[in-house]
């Protein structure tokens, strides 16, 4: 006989399951990507559209079901959209952000999910103007995508566990990039995502989550996400303000009239996942395989950056950092199996 406790997980995984529905017809869907979406009963016309990208070997409602998105859309109103990989793409459900046919303007899996804000603009009413993306480790490079090639249709992302846009262009190059290794200098990367479309700005805000001892993506990939950003937002390599939020530094850099435009949250402790706080009963996080326990609701966290809610986490000034300060070191010790697993879970072995 299950305990309460057992069926209560249960129960809520397959109602929050039920909620999402399919999104047919969104057009030539070049990536031949499935798609879910979620509209809350508190949505108004216009309402913000949140666009979520699973991580490798995650579904749409797995993801839901760990970082409770269709929750706090319920709470906050605004609607939701989940494409999802199918496996005769990538055999580990990951979006192909290293695949050049997948990862440009106007190519593949890129314009798949743009057909998809598209459609569900036009069938919903949702507000051309707050369009936002977020995603795990290959979904978290795929908000990157998305965000350097389509600026002019998202006002802002949130990159968890990712890599920065067009630093690889095969297997080879992404096992190195995910490794930490020959990630191009600043300026290189910010003249990636300049080429990537003819988009001259304002350019989307950015949100960037990395757990200290991620043992698939290196952490330094997350200082490389921001090196790109900044370039492109015209920030200075120094962040502006820094904050401890829920015992976890943030880092905050401005563009030059001074608004915040990049955040990073270094999530010490964490492994390859997404930052969850299950024990907050206002979040309804569930931790699994790559939704971890860190007291700390990174869904709560992107949207409050956003400005779709005014709540998040505890923050407390602390004294800026050393522009010279790098990310900790990954986990020591590290054996051929865990990297194997690793690399297995991000699809790029088999």
């Amino acid at each position: 006989m299950p305990s309460q406790a057992a069926w209560v997980v249960r129960h809520r995984a397959s109602a929050q399951v039920a909620r999402l529905r399919a999104l047919d017809r969104f057009g030539e869907n070049p990536g031949d990507l499935d798609a879910k979406i979620y509209v809350p009963k508190s949505a108004t016309d216009r309402a913000p559209l949140v666009v979520v990208l699973h991580g490798c070997t995650q579904t749409a409602e797995d993801y839901d079901r760990g970082a409770a998105w269709t929750v706090a859309a319920d709470r906050h109103g605004f609607v939701l959209l989940f494409p999802e990989q199918q496996r005769a793409n990538n055999p580990n459900l990951c979006f192909n952000w290293f695949s050049p046919r997948d990862a440009r303007r106007d190519r593949g899996e890129a314009l798949s999910i743009i057909q998809m804000v598209e459609a569900v603009r036009a069938r919903h009413g949702t507000d051309p103007n707050r369009v936002f993306v977020t995603g795990l480790s290959a979904g978290g490079a795929m908000a990157m995508v998305l965000l350097a090639t389509y600026p002019d249709v998202f006002a802002g992302g949130a990159i968890i566990a990712g890599l920065p846009f067009a630093t690889a262009n095969n297997v080879p190059q992404a096992l190195e990039r995910m490794r930490g290794h020959d990630i191009p200098n600043a300026k290189r990367l910010g003249e990636l995502v300049a080429s990537a479309s003819n988009y001259s700005g304002p350019w989307p805000s950015l949100s960037v989550w990395h757990g200290s001892l991620d043992p698939t993506v290196a952490p330094t990939n997350a200082r490389a996400i921001v090196d790109q950003w900044r370039m492109v937002q015209g920030a200075s390599e120094a962040p502006c303000r820094a904050d401890l939020v829920d015992c976890h530094p943030r880092y905050v850099w401005c563009d030059p009239t001074g608004r915040e435009v990049i955040e990073e949250i270094q999530v010490k402790g964490l492994g390859h996942g997404v930052p969850l706080s299950t024990r907050s009963p206002q979040s309804q996080e569930v931790a699994g395989p790559h939704m971890l326990e860190a007291g700390i609701s990174s869904t709560s966290m992107i949207l409050r950056f956003w400005g779709l809610t005014s709540s998040g986490g505890t923050t407390s000034a602390t004294s800026p950092p050393d522009p010279s300060e790098e990310h900790p070191k990954r986990v020591p010790g590290e054996i051929a199996s865990t990297i194997e697993n690793a690399l297995r879970a991000a699809g790029l072995l088999r």
